[in-house]
């Protein structure tokens, strides 16, 4: 009976020392994630270390995203802003509102016009069909103006093409899109429509009765015929025209006339005459006041820089003149 007793003690002695060896791995690895502070007269003091900065990495990454997700936003509200006070600036200015109204209106009215050329036959028709159809039906219209009455049709081309032209040159000479001068631009449609289209379809035929043959050297004497004459002509009117439309005085005009009428015929020598191999040597008669006007884009943005900058810089000096 002794003997089993002792036996039992020895096996709960042997089972309690792996039950305490077990607690104290178990608080071994359990001290890898709370670190214990003894002090010698207080008892030991947990602290949460490890688990409060993966707290705290997890608030810091929460953030980060929400910031990146607010940042496209922000951009997005600056874009808004932007356009806003930009549409808020032309309702205010009224020079820039009319502006932005004649250039919304003619543009909507050009590429209605343009794209509506079959809306008669429309009737099942699809995007592509009508955006396929409509340059060739335009063209055929456009043959069919000049037709019916040549002179207006190349007046309306030509009053375009130099407003277009001025409202370039504008540009070009550092005015915002929507800050144009109007009275200048239409000064200049003016010319175009009133003088350039008319007298232009004039001089084409007359030219092709000065120059009747076909020969190979009809074309160079046409284009040397156009450098000459034709543009001394024609630049002397536009000059002169433009002159009187701004309200100078006679001798201003024709004082500026004389310091640019020299350098604005060699300026065209640049251009025109390779432009106008093509206008004599492929274009028809009937079609040539049109490619013309495409190239005269680029002339008329010259001409009307040119004009402008010498009767600004003559009225700068006569009203330094006059306060001196």
């Amino acid at each position: 009976m002794s003997a089993l007793n002792n036996f039992a003690s020895h096996v709960l002695s042997k089972k309690s020392l792996q039950q305490s060896k077990k607690t104290q791995t178990s608080f071994i690895n359990f001290s890898q994630f709370f670190t214990i502070q003894n002090s010698p007269k207080t008892p030991s003091r947990i602290s949460l270390v490890c688990p409060i900065n993966a707290v705290t990495e997890d608030r810091e990454a929460k953030t980060s995203q929400e910031n990146e997700k607010k940042e496209p936003n922000k951009s997005y509200t600056e874009v808004e802003r932007k356009i806003k006070n930009s549409l808020l600036s032309i309702l205010l200015d009224k020079d820039r509102f009319f502006n932005a109204a004649i250039v919304l209106g003619a543009g909507t009215l050009a590429i209605t016009k343009l794209l509506t050329i079959d809306h008669e036959f429309w009737h099942g028709w699809t995007l592509y069909e009508i955006l396929r159809y409509a340059p060739e039906h335009n063209w055929i219209a456009y043959e069919e103006a000049l037709k019916a009455n040549p002179v207006l049709a190349k007046m309306a081309i030509s009053g375009i093409v130099y407003s277009v032209g001025d409202w370039i040159a504008q540009c070009y000479e550092g005015k915002p899109l929507l800050e144009f001068d109007r009275t200048r631009m239409f000064r200049s449609g003016l010319v175009g429509f009133s003088l350039h289209g008319s007298l232009s379809h004039y001089y084409y035929q007359f030219c092709e009765a000065l120059f009747p043959s076909n020969d190979w050297w009809v074309v160079p004497a046409k284009v040397a015929f156009d450098q000459t004459i034709w543009s001394a002509i024609w630049n002397s009117i536009y000059f002169v025209v433009l002159g009187f439309l701004r309200f100078e005085s006679a001798a201003n005009i024709f004082g500026v006339l004389n310091t640019t009428f020299w350098p604005m015929l060699t300026a065209g020598w640049k251009l025109w005459p390779f432009a106008h191999l093509i206008t004599y040597g492929v274009i028809p008669l009937e079609q040539r006041l049109l490619w013309v006007d495409c190239v005269e884009l680029v002339w008329v943005t010259i001409l009307s820089t040119y004009s402008n900058e010498k009767s600004e810089a003559r009225i700068s000096e006569e009203s330094e003149a006059k306060s001196d």
